[in-house]
C-alpha cells in the first residue's frame, strides 16, 4: 500500500485497541490490518473503540479462528464483540478493515447446495430468521455475494458463530462451508444482516 492509499484509508478506517477491558492498559490506533497483535508487544486485545469503518476481528493471528464483526462503537469487553455467541473467546489477536461494506447497496444469494446448485434466494435486507422468510433449512451450503458485505449467524436473532461474507474476498464466492472461515465446522446459518459502514 503506497503512502497516498494509507492516508486515504486512515480517514475511512480507524480503530483503537486496548490490552485490558474498559479501555485500560496499553493502546494502539490502527487504520489498516494487523495480522498479529503479539508482534506489537501486546499480550491480547480485551477492549476496542471503532471510530470509522467496519472491521472483522479474529481469535488468532493471521486472520484465523472465530470471526467477530466490529462496527462503529465501543467494545469495553469481549462479551461486547462476541455478543450472543455460544462460543466465547476472551481475546482477539488479528483484525482487518472490511472495505466493500455498503449498507444501502448490498445483495447476496443463498444456494440450497454446494457450488451454487439447487434452489436459490436473493436477499437485499436484514433477516433475523432466514427460515421465517421462506428458507426451508437451517443450512446454507453455498453463498454468492453480489455486492457489499454481510455477516451470517449460526442461529436466529443474530446469535452464535459469526461468518463475514464480502464481495471483494473469494471474488464474492463461498462454494462450501469451508470457505466461510477457518472456524467453520458446519453450514448452519439461520440469520443474516448487512454490515454497517
Amino acid at each position: 500500500m503506497n503512502p497516498q492509499e494509507q492516508l486515504e484509508q486512515r480517514g475511512k478506517f480507524r480503530m483503537t485497541v486496548f490490552e485490558e477491558e474498559h479501555f485500560q492498559g496499553k493502546s494502539c490506533e490502527f487504520s489498516f490490518e494487523c495480522q498479529n497483535i503479539l508482534e506489537r508487544d501486546f499480550r491480547k486485545i480485551r477492549s476496542i473503540k471503532v471510530e470509522n469503518g467496519p472491521w472483522v476481528g479474529y481469535e488468532y493471528p493471521e486472520f484465523q479462528g472465530q470471526q467477530f464483526i466490529l462496527e462503529k462503537g465501543d467494545y469495553p469487553c469481549y462479551q461486547a464483540w462476541s455478543g450472543n455467541s455460544s462460543y466465547r473467546t476472551e481475546h482477539m489477536l488479528s483484525f482487518r478493515p472490511i472495505k466493500c461494506a455498503n449498507h444501502s447497496d448490498s445483495k447476496i444469494t443463498l444456494y440450497e447446495c454446494e457450488d451454487f446448485m439447487g434452489r436459490k434466494f436473493e436477499m437485499c435486507e436484514d433477516y433475523p430468521s432466514i427460515q421465517a422468510m421462506g428458507w426451508c433449512s437451517k443450512e446454507v451450503p453455498s453463498i454468492k455475494v453480489n455486492s457489499g458485505a454481510w455477516v451470517g449467524y449460526q442461529f436466529p436473532g443474530y446469535r452464535g458463530y459469526q461468518y463475514i461474507f464480502e464481495r471483494d474476498r473469494h471474488e464474492g464466492e463461498y462454494r462450501c462451508y469451508n470457505d466461510f472461515g477457518t472456524q467453520a465446522h458446519t453450514n448452519q446459518i439461520q440469520s443474516m444482516r448487512r454490515i454497517q459502514q
